[in-house]
C-alpha cells in the first residue's frame, strides 16, 4: 500500500499536467476529463491529445493511442486469473488495468495476494488520475503558457518511461532507432501524427541473428571443422 501511494503521488502530477496542457492547448475542459473517464490510459491520452494539438486528424490521434496500448492484449493474458470469471468483473478489472497494476499484482505470488494488489492499485489510481486531471483542467484555462511551467515536458517523459523498459531488448532497440529515423526523415512532408504510425515500418527490418543468419554460422562452423579433420 505504501508502494501504491507513492505511484499515486507520480501519477497525480502527470494526471495535473494532462489536464493542464490539454485545455491550455485550446481543447475544452470537459474532452481531458471524459478522455480520463472513458479511456484511462495515460500514454495513449497524452500520444493523442498530442497528435491532435499539433494539428492532427482524430482519426490518427485514434490510431495512435491504440497501439501505444495494443501492449494491454498481453497484460490482460497475464493478470486474467486475477480477475474472476464473472463477466461484469472482468470488464470492470480491463478497464482498470494499466501499467503499474498489472506490475503490481505480478509482483505477488500468492493468487490472493495478486488480486488484492491488482484491485487496490487500479482503484486507487483511478480515483486520483481523474482528480488529478481535473484540477489540471480547471487550472489549464488560467496557465498562459505551459511551456514556462516545464508542462510540456510531459508528453515526451511520459511516453519516453513506457518505452525505456523494453529497450533492454536489442531486437527492440534497433527497430525503435529505424522507427525515429523514418518518423523525423517524413514529417516535413506528412502531415502531423502520420510520421509516428509510419515508425511501425522499423519493425520490418531484417532481425540480426535470425533463422538465416544463425544457419550460415552453422554452416561456417561445420565447414571450420571439417577443415581441420582434414588437416
Amino acid at each position: 500500500m505504501r508502494d501504491i501511494g507513492l505511484v499515486c503521488v507520480a501519477d497525480a502530477l502527470v494526471g495535473a499536467s494532462f489536464g493542464a496542457i490539454a485545455v491550455s492547448g485550446g481543447l475544452a475542459a470537459w474532452v481531458p476529463v471524459v478522455m480520463s473517464l472513458v479511456v484511462f490510459a495515460g500514454g495513449a491520452q497524452f500520444a493523442a491529445v498530442a497528435v491532435v494539438l499539433s494539428g492532427g486528424s482524430p482519426a490518427a490521434a485514434v490510431a495512435a493511442g491504440l497501439v501505444l496500448n495494443a501492449r494491454h492484449l498481453p497484460f490482460g493474458f497475464a493478470v486474467a486469473d486475477v480477475l474472476g470469471e464473472r463477466w461484469r468483473t472482468r470488464l470492470l478489472g480491463a478497464h482498470l488495468l494499466i501499467d503499474e497494476s498489472v506490475a503490481f499484482a505480478m509482483g505477488q505470488r500468492d493468487t490472493r495476494q495478486r488480486r488484492a494488489a491488482f484491485w487496490a492499485c487500479g482503484i486507487a489510481l483511478f480515483v486520483v488520475w481523474n482528480a488529478a486531471v481535473v484540477l489540471g483542467a480547471m487550472a489549464g484555462g488560467s496557465i498562459g503558457d505551459t511551456d514556462a511551467l516545464g508542462l510540456d515536458a510531459a508528453f515526451p517523459a511520459v511516453l519516453l518511461a513506457l518505452v525505456l523498459p523494453a529497450l533492454r531488448d536489442r531486437r527492440t532497440r534497433e527497430a525503435s532507432l529505424a522507427g525515429v529515423v523514418i518518423a523525423v526523415a517524413s514529417t516535413p512532408f506528412l502531415p502531423a501524427g502520420l510520421p509516428v504510425l509510419l515508425a511501425l515500418a522499423g519493425l520490418l527490418i531484417p532481425r540480426r541473428g535470425g533463422p538465416a543468419t544463425r544457419i550460415r554460422a552453422r554452416i561456417r562452423t561445420r565447414t571450420r571443422i571439417r577443415e581441420e579433420e582434414v588437416r
